[in-house]
């Protein structure tokens, strides 16, 4: 029965794959090669141009594409999805980014980028505001389908851009990246995800307490759990500032149900939002007593790292799309907080389910991380994952097993959710860039020969390369 179910399971996939492809490649822009870049990417059936922005050295253009809600059932609606495209020469290889969310409309070159100095086509993810069907059907909210809107920008971009392809994109952004080459893996000539969650059992989650048992230094750790613990304490206080703080700004509290709950939701978020977003440096601005401690230094220390404004209506409504993702397939982190009594306690980490709102139905699915985690360990081909040493996150990474080939995983050391290749040890920082020069197919003779002397092609652009870490506090869930 287990072997049926897979084997329509993976027809399924088939058919909704060859439609899909069939009706991209059919829509293969027919215009010289010589023709202006805006013409030639506007000449591309469903795609439409919202503005262009310029920048030098390049021509950067915000688009929209029309893609279909259910790429399993192309004729039962479409929806305009957001993309970008920063255009370089059409010589160059071209790297594929998503963050998972919402994609930029500024110039930015991430770090692959910067290193093969090419083209980058960003996209943004299906279901984040303005790229979400209306109605929304959000049953159509999957990695499957995410991961068939990429292959049908790539089927439709890749007759402009007919070099090497690489794929990348950090936290969710890493996840979606792999996503996509576990279902499309012949699209991409390679694949940079950077701290890449992998929750393959959503309900076994002990190596995240190890990791917070360890986690930088003993000081640290005890500054941060002291204030997480008097937060809690002084929870009858503290949540008449943030009944003010609501009623001034206009936040309610539906979906999570209660000010309460958002309350103890921002306090339990404080120790790993710490991590996710600072160093050890940082322990330094964190009260040192925090028994002795002010009121206002509590609740200004919680509400710089967690954010008191998040758990509202307003702070979670844009990232609706991520928590019942978090629900449905990817899983979400459960922590235990053994510093702090059970009587302050009242209701613990809270699923996504509490997140997003009532109307949403939602139904986890516990197959779909053991599917591409497997996938990964047996068929990964050219993938490289980074992690960050201080990384919450890097608590449950992708792991290679013995029918991975020219993949890697590799930590940078007393990095946060911001690790890069720049941030990895020298010998593994020359490696990785020798690696994507190579999948990227303009590794100069010189790296050929030997990968120490791999350097990234472009030089660093400090507008253009800024990369800041996503502030959303408390999408470790």
């Amino acid at each position: 029965m287990r072997k049926a179910l897979r084997w329509l399971l993976t027809l399924t996939m088939l058919i909704g794959t060859v439609s899909t492809a069939s009706a991209a490649t059919a829509a293969g822009p027919d215009v010289a090669a010589g023709t202006d870049i805006k013409e030639r990417l506007l000449s591309v059936p469903g795609i439409s141009l919202v503005e262009e922005k310029p920048y030098p050295g390049y021509r950067f253009f915000v688009l929209e594409y029309t893609q279909p809600v259910d790429h399993r059932r192309p004729s039962k609606g479409t929806f305009q999805q957001r993309i970008t495209v920063l255009h370089k020469d059409v010589t160059r290889p071209t790297v594929f980014f998503t963050g998972g969310y919402n994609v930029s409309t500024t110039p930015r070159r991430s770090e692959p980028t910067q290193i093969v100095d090419g083209n980058q086509v960003s996209m943004e993810y299906r279901f984040f505001t303005p790229s979400r069907p209306d109605p929304a059907d959000w049953s159509k909210l999957d990695i499957w389908q995410a991961a068939s809107d990429q292959h049908r920008i790539h089927e439709a971009l890749k007759g402009i851009y007919p070099e090497k392809w690489i794929s990348t994109g950090g936290s969710k952004g890493g996840m979606t990246a792999t996503y996509y080459e576990r279902f499309y893996p012949r699209d991409m000539d390679g694949v940079v995800a950077y701290v890449a969650p992998n929750d393959v059992v959503n309900d076994e989650d002990s190596a995240y307490d190890r990791f917070f048992a360890k986690v930088g230094t003993e000081e640290c750790r005890a500054r941060l759990n002291g204030v997480q613990r008097e937060a809690l304490v002084r929870r009858g206080v503290l949540s008449e500032r943030y009944r003010a703080l609501a009623a001034e700004n206009g936040y309610t509290f539906d979906t999570i149900g209660s000010l309460d709950r958002a309350y103890e939701a921002v306090v339990l978020d404080y120790v790993w939002g710490f991590w996710q977003y600072s160093t050890v440096a940082d322990c330094a601005r964190i009260p040192a007593d925090a028994r002795n401690a002010t009121d206002d230094e509590i609740w200004t220390s919680v509400d710089t790292i967690s954010g008191f404004s998040f758990y509202t209506d307003q702070g979670l409504s844009p990232y609706t799309p991520y928590y019942y993702q978090a629900g449905t397939q990817l899983g979400a982190p459960t922590i235990r907080f053994p510093h702090i009594e059970r009587k302050y306690v009242r209701y613990g980490y809270q699923p996504p389910r509490h997140f997003v709102p009532r109307s949403i139905p939602m139904r986890f699915e516990h197959r779909a991380m053991r599917d591409v985690d497997r996938w990964v360990r047996d068929n990964a081909r050219r993938m490289l994952f980074v992690y960050g040493e201080n990384d919450p996150w890097g608590a449950e990474p992708f792991r290679l097993g013995r029918g991975a080939r020219d993949s890697y995983v590799l930590t940078a050391p007393g990095m946060n959710h911001g690790a890069n290749v720049a941030g990895l040890v020298e010998e593994e920082r020359a490696l990785a860039t020798a690696r994507i020069l190579d999948w990227a197919g303009v590794a100069p003779d010189a790296v050929a020969e030997n990968p120490a002397e791999a350097k990234p092609l472009a030089k660093f652009d400090r507008e253009l390369d800024r990369r800041d870490i996503r502030r959303e506090q408390a999408l470790h869930r």
